[in-house]
């Protein structure tokens, strides 16, 4: 008797196991069945607001290729970008009417002391240009032009034909002198590298804006006068500019241009000359980015794209890259680390 009731004790028991052990492997069963929950992904937050920006005919192309890829980037964003020179530019951003301004030339100490706040993004060149037809074109293709030839021409007016510009006295016609009107970088520029540091020192009539400056070379055979490179050459074909010539500069000044200062035919060839250090240094300035103060959130990011992922834009539009060592300082400036 005793024997029986143990023995259905261990039946009891047994059973109640075997079904425990059944509900655990039918659990784990099911959890292994399940998907596996994803965890949850906080989104990046998205830049949403306005950028405007005024200033330099000089950064203009760039600055519109770079606004468009950002926006397309970031939907939120809206970038207005007008031209109206250097020296507007600066009033914009300094007054408030602008978040940005597009400088051509270097800051000077009293735009410093009222709040602009710059980051160099790239380089560019202003060169000297004459219309095709000028009587002279072949003599200036094979001798090029001195600074110092360039100076006398612009600001001590000692040299004003043509003849007179290549050594040929049996050529008396008057060059016809072109400056820009507007406060510019591109004629700070090159009176700076003229040997002068006021744009009011450049003689000749004056043009708004760098493509009127180019037109007014175009339709005048004994025009002459600058552009920054952006101007200077066809933007899709990189060829100068139909109408156009670029001096080539003497630098060595033996009286020719030699074969490493023949470098102006396309755009191409002219920045990787640029690059290499082989045009005149004084005639490459920076170009800026300028602010009041200090970047916002929404332009600090601008900025910081421009000067990392932006940077593939800059060979293709033209302009120059700025020197590795350039490149990091700006860097370091633009994030507080310097």
């Amino acid at each position: 008797m005793t024997r029986n009731l143990l023995n259905k004790s261990r039946i009891k028991y047994l059973a109640v196991a075997i079904l425990v052990i059944i509900a655990v492997g039918g659990i784990a069963l099911y959890a292994r069945s399940q998907p596996t929950p994803t965890p949850t992904i906080q989104p990046t937050p998205t830049l949403n607001g306005k950028i405007t920006v005024s200033g330099a005919f000089a950064l203009y192309p760039l600055v519109i290729e770079w606004s468009q890829q950002f926006q397309k980037l970031n939907p939120g964003v809206t970038i207005d970008v007008s031209a109206g020179g250097a020296g507007k530019g600066m009033t914009d951003t300094l007054s408030g009417l602008s978040d940005l301004g597009m400088i051509s030339r270097e800051i000077t100490p009293t735009e410093i002391q009222n709040g602009a706040y710059y980051i160099a993004v790239t380089r560019n060149a202003v060169v000297a240009t004459v219309n095709k037809d000028n009587p002279v074109l072949n003599d200036i293709l094979t001798k090029g032009l001195t600074r110092q030839t360039l100076y006398n021409i612009y600001i001590a007016e000692n040299v004003t034909t043509w003849g007179q510009v290549v050594g040929r006295s049996d050529v008396t016609a008057k060059i016809n002198v072109y400056t820009r009107s507007d406060s510019s970088g591109a004629a700070d520029s090159f009176v700076k590298y003229l040997g002068n540091k006021s744009q009011s020192a450049l003689l000749g009539v004056g043009v708004n804006a760098d493509p009127g400056l180019a037109q007014a070379v175009i339709a005048d055979k004994l025009g002459i006068g600058f552009n920054n490179i952006a101007y200077a050459f066809d933007p899709d074909t990189k060829q100068q500019l139909q109408g156009l010539t670029i001096i080539p500069i003497d630098v060595n000044e033996n009286g020719q241009v030699d074969t490493n200062e023949n470098f102006y035919s396309t755009r191409t060839t002219l920045g990787n000359a640029i690059a290499d250090g082989l045009y005149p240094k004084g005639a490459v300035p920076n170009l800026y980015l300028v602010t009041k103060n200090s970047f916002t959130s929404l332009t600090k990011a601008f900025v910081k794209w421009v000067l990392t992922d932006g940077q593939k834009y800059v060979e293709p539009a033209g302009f120059v890259p700025l020197t590795p060592d350039a490149f990091n300082d700006q860097i370091r400036k633009l994030d507080g680390t310097t």
